[in-house]
Formats: C-alpha cells, structure tokens, sequence
C-alpha cells in the first residue's frame, strides 16, 4: 500500500468532529413499533439512551453493511474523491478503473459480481474510515449481509484494507466463475411453508439462500429447478422476483469453488474482532478462531440475516443502528421487529 494511501487510513479514526448525524431507534416489543429519529451535533447525546428505549435498560448500536444488490450507478462519487490515495491502490490491486466503473457502468459491469461485490467493498469501507474519522462512536456490534460481512470484519479490525480487498476479490471471482443456476426472492410466506409449498408441487433441489425476514426468503438453484419452482409459485399466487445474478449463491451449487478459496484464506492471517461481528452462517457472534471457516461456510450456506436481527434485539429494549451504504437492510429489520412486536403481543394475552 502506498504512503499515501497509508495515511489515509491511519487518519480515518483521527480528529472526530461533531457533524449531525441520524440515529435510529427500534423498540424490541411494544405496540407501538414504531421507528424513532434524532438528530444532533453533541456526540454526547447519541451515545445516550436510545429514543424509544427504556432508559434504565440496554441500548444496543449496530452498524450494517448490505451485500449485491445495493450497488448502483454513481456510487462512490464522493467517497473517491475524499480518499484518493486509497482509492488509487484499489484500482491498482484490482487491475481497473473502480472510479470510471462505479461512475459510468459501462455494459453494466456492476452487476457483474467478480466487479459487484470489490465495488461494495471499497466503496462502504471509505464510508466506514470517514463515519470513523468523522464520529468515533464505535458499534457494539457490526453485521453484513452476504458480501457485506466482509466490511463488518474491517471495521472490527479483523484485517485491513488490502487484505479485505483481495479477500473480497478472490471471491467475487470464484462466485462469478460458478456459473449456471440462479436466486429468486420469495415474498410474504414463511420459509418452512415455502419448503411444503414446493415439495407438494414435486419441485425438489430447491435451496434457502437467505432467510431475509420471517416472510421473506431467497431460494437458489440449477436454471431447470428455478423454472418449475417459479411455476409452482406462479401457479398459487406466490409473490416472486428473480435476482439478477449469475449463479446459484449461498447454496449447494458454490461447493465446487468453496475449496479454492479455504485454500486462498490460509494465506491470510485473522485477528480477533475487537467488536463483535455477527456471523451471516450462524446469526450469532464469532466463535474465537472461527473466522476462515465462516467465510468459507458463508458460500454453501444461508444468510441468517434474520436470525442475526433477533438476536440483537434479544439482547436488551432498544437497537439503535445504521446501516453503511444503503437503505434495504433497514427495511428488512422493521419488518422483523414487526413480527417480534405481534409475537409479545399474542403471548401477552393482548
């Protein structure tokens, strides 16, 4: 990495000032659910007590980190501009032009994930040196979905930049290497029912990429068992939406590449979070060491993202968080809230 570059990231966690920022606060049961916002310039303030919690009880504060599907055209515009060496070394490691990729997408390369998922990367991790350079609060707890939970590792200290960037690269790579099959969204039915919807219909091979929220699961597969899954579906009045992805991610069909890159992370050295990250495989914290096993699981297993979200609201009466680079993450954890809200209500008696 270059001097410049260097500096760049020693200087993110400096000099933190006290710019407005928004703060999030979910209930973790009530009526009410509702979402609550405050904003302010003492930093003071938003390390209080979160509005909607309980103030004798625990607040928790998460930062999220989304996966594909959040890049978009334009993306980094500001954020290259403010870390130019970091962003020059990017592009160096990558071999091309981040910048005019990110700015123009020519021949819709970002959707592209060997470009999809180092773009996110790069991009969320310059938002997370400047929320750091900017702020200071550190999280109590950092998540990502999918790609995502590789920036939850950065900013839990767990590598560096470069070594997250070639982490991420190699993966995209790989992922994007796997080609054949495909992923669908599955809206408003439980994953369990899903499952029984499709082996009623005879659709069998079907797996649960992501388990999203309570209502909302992605499924993958070959090309063949997508089609009689989008019929089956069709066919009941079950709400889908194909993903624009070349492969059948976070399922059976990554175990061809999952080898090369267990392989690729024993070069890598790991520390130990010096934040607790929540694992995508598992929806619960990072066992010690764990860390090349999880990465390795995440390819072939499912997103617990909803599991994840439970489990921080298990923790205490408030979660304020934020997430870094998008918005769809944070409608994912509303609607999981929701169900917890109606949950305490109906065992409550109310």
């Amino acid at each position: 990495m270059s001097m410049e570059a260097a500096s760049e990231r020693q200087s993110a966690g400096k000099d933190p000032d006290k710019g407005s920022r928004r703060v999030i606060s979910i209930p973790a049961s009530g009526p009410q659910g509702g979402w609550h916002s405050m904003c302010g310039t003492d930093i003071a303030a938003w390390c209080g007590p979160a509005t909607g919690a309980d103030p004798g009880g625990i607040t928790v504060f998460a930062i999220f980190f989304p996966g594909q599907g959040a890049q978009f055209r334009g993306m980094g515009a500001d954020d290259f501009g403010r870390y130019p060496g970091l962003t020059r070394f990017a592009c160096e490691l990558l071999g091309y032009d981040l910048v005019s990729r990110c700015r123009d997408n020519p021949d819709d390369v970002l959707s592209r994930t060997e470009c999809t998922q180092p773009a996110l990367f790069t991009v969320n991790a310059l938002q997370t040196f400047e929320r750091e350079r900017r702020e200071g609060r550190p999280a109590d707890y950092c998540l990502g979905h999918s790609v995502g939970e590789y920036n939850a590792l950065l900013a839990a200290g767990v590598f560096d930049f470069e070594t997250g960037l070639r982490l991420v690269a190699k993966r995209g790579e790989l992922m994007a290497a796997a080609s054949g099959g495909g992923m669908s969204a599955v809206m408003n039915i439980p994953a369990p029912r899903l499952l029984d919807v499709l082996r009623e219909d005879g659709v069998d091979g079907v797996d649960v990429a992501a388990y999203n929220t309570d209502t909302q699961v992605v499924i993958a597969g070959s090309d063949s068992v997508l089609r009689a899954a989008h019929a089956s579906l069709r066919a009941r009045g079950i709400r889908f939406a194909p993903l624009r992805v070349s492969a059948a991610f976070h399922s059976r069909h990554m175990e061809p590449v999952r080898s090369a890159f267990e392989s690729f992370l024993e070069g890598f050295t790991f520390a130990e979070p010096r934040t607790t990250v929540i694992s995508n495989v598992t929806g619960r914290p990072y066992e010690r060491g764990a860390i090349p096993e999880m990465l390795s699981r995440q390819l072939v297993e499912p997103v617990r993202w909803a599991d994840s979200i439970r489990y921080l609201l298990s923790l205490g009466p408030g979660l304020d968080y934020e997430e870094i680079g998008g918005k769809s993450l944070l409608r994912m954890v509303k609607s999981i809230e929701r169900t917890g809200a109606r949950d305490a209500l109906v065992k409550s008696g109310v």
